[in-house]
């Protein structure tokens, strides 16, 4: 045994490559440049790829789904769900020096409230606040005015980060460009476009148990760079020009799982899958069988194995298979069946008399508006819909808009079909899709207005007991379906790429962002 452990030592002295070393600088490949990189403002996956690194959570989300201790040592749910007190950590500051305490919480989700911060998905994780109170140095209370049992899921994202009062107060609007976290990452430089750089915290010494060590990270750098045309990624990982990137297009992830000098990290995404939202206040998606009639008529199928080369599994419902609360039982709705559809369509007064291949009813044409963004390869998706809804005799006729025009065109409920797809660890997520008063302005871009589905979601987010909340979640996920107010397309799934000098990679419970704290280079 002892001549084994020599030469294992002697191996690891003539060859120092072949093992991790600490230290070492990361470069990461980011796939969209957001408008803003403020976690309280923005709204975007991409801003938390580097900043879940710059600051710790409240509560942390563990891969198997419990919420164990973060900045917060322990915390106590009272009044049925309207408070929250969290008993802080002593020994925390922030990387400016400034001391972690209540005041710094209260500070941070007052901001968040406050509407002239402009946040949006983080004022939508605040849900029904009522506010914050310091009940002494190291304990801060947070109230609701109702009942509100998403709050520890929401506290676990980086979008609640607890940022620096003082560097927050120095640099006001600018604070994006100078953000102070008390994570294992400090932040160092932000050029948008271009890159965002994040430096070793040599004073971290808290992570929770589910890393592998203790102490500062491994790596001393993280350079992220921006890489939004897909066609740039695959081949940036394959010069070295980044170590890891995400977000690799199909058909270049199939080229690098059989390269042994790189790894392909699969991460599916919980919360809502890429939809496309039916409009049920326009002609002809209005009515309740054309609608259904869609959903039979699309092979989500053929249109993974196509377009997505089988690395995403096709959706059924509005949350996907992976999400907490997913009911199986949507996976038996509205199979692939397009003699269904033509007999839906055929009842609902539409038939191609004229034999052009388009059905009419009072002379006007079977006609669909979809408005389509550039990202997730919708423009593919499209294409393949307009096809499988043409076979039914059913025309879609597609506008390719940028995000902001497309989103001004769901305000005004200019279209037939719309795509979207939220991430998320908890199925509040789809309060803000199909609630009413998200109609007209928000995202419910069904524009549904349904009191049992309000009720619904509403218990939903009131009921903490978990058995109870799956019941109502698994009667909001039928509700959906039966009403036909999406057609499901794909569960979604991050293909990162990393060189195989890569080592620790993980991403956490959403599923977009990544846990470099272990990380290592060979």
């Amino acid at each position: 045994m002892r001549r084994l452990v020599v030469v294992a030592l002697i191996a690891l002295i003539a060859f120092p490559s072949c093992r991790p070393a600490a230290g070492g600088r990361l470069v990461y490949g980011l796939t969209l440049a957001p408008s803003t990189i403020d976690p309280h403002v923005g709204a975007s996956s991409e801003l938390g790829i580097p900043l879940t690194s710059v600051y710790d959570p409240l509560v942390w989300l563990s891969p198997t789904g419990e919420f164990v201790p973060g900045l917060a040592e322990r915390w106590e749910i009272g009044d049925g769900g309207r408070t929250y007190t969290f008993f802080l950590r002593h020994d925390v500051r922030f990387h400016d020096g400034t001391p972690f305490n209540a005041q710094a919480v209260c500070f941070n989700l007052e901001r968040i409230a406050d509407p002239n911060t402009h946040s949006t998905k983080a004022r939508t994780l605040l849900g029904p606040f009522a506010g914050c109170r310091v009940v002494d140095e190291y304990t801060a209370q947070v109230s609701f005015s109702e009942p509100y049992a998403p709050f520890l899921s929401a506290a676990s994202q980086v979008y609640l980060a607890m940022a620096s009062p003082t560097a927050v107060k120095k640099w006001g609007e600018d604070y994006q460009f100078h953000q102070v976290g008390t994570g294992p990452f400090v932040f160092k430089e932000y050029v948008p476009k271009d890159h965002l750089t994040l430096t070793r915290n040599p004073d971290y010494n808290r992570a929770p148990g589910f890393f592998s060590h203790q102490g500062p990270a491994y790596l001393k750098e993280v350079v992220f760079r921006f890489y939004v045309d897909p066609a740039t990624r695959a081949p940036a990982l394959e010069s070295g020009e980044v170590d890891v990137m995400g977000e690799i297009p199909p058909a270049d992830a199939a080229r690098l799982e059989q390269d042994p000098k790189f790894r392909l990290i699969k991460v599916p995404i919980p919360g809502q899958p890429l939809q496309i939202y039916l409009n049920t206040t326009r002609s002809p998606t209005d009515d309740l069988r054309v609608r259904r009639a869609l959903l039979y008529a699309t092979d989500r199928q053929a249109i993974v194995d196509t377009v997505f080369m089988g690395y995403s599994p096709p959706a059924y419902g509005p949350l996907c298979k992976v999400t907490w609360g997913y009911d199986p039982q949507v996976e038996s709705f509205y199979p692939y069946d397009p003699e269904r559809a033509r007999k839906l369509l055929d009842e609902a007064g539409w038939r191609d008399d004229d034999g052009d291949g388009i059905r009419e009813r009072d002379g006007q044409p079977l006609k669909l508006d979809c408005v389509l963004m550039g990202w997730g390869f919708m423009p593919e998706v499209g294409q393949m819909l307009k096809e499988e809804f043409r076979a039914v005799g059913v025309q879609m006729e597609i506008r390719l808009l940028s995000y902001p025009a497309a989103v001004q065109a769901a305000a005004k409920g200019e279209y037939n079909l719309i795509p979207f797809t939220f991430s998320g660890s908890d199925p509040h997520i789809l309060f803000s899709s199909f609630h009413s008063r998200n109609a007209g302005g928000g995202f419910n871009w069904s524009q549904v207005r349904d009191p049992t589905l309000d009720a619904l979601l509403e218990q939903g987010m009131q009921t903490l007991d978990e058995a109870q909340r799956k019941k109502v979640y698994a009667e909001i996920q039928k509700l959906v379906m039966e009403q036909a107010l999406i057609i499901p397309i794909r569960d979604y799934v991050n293909l990162n790429g990393a060189s195989a000098q890569v080592e620790g990679l993980r991403y956490d419970a959403q599923g977009w962002f990544p846990w470099l704290y272990d990380v290592k280079l060979k």
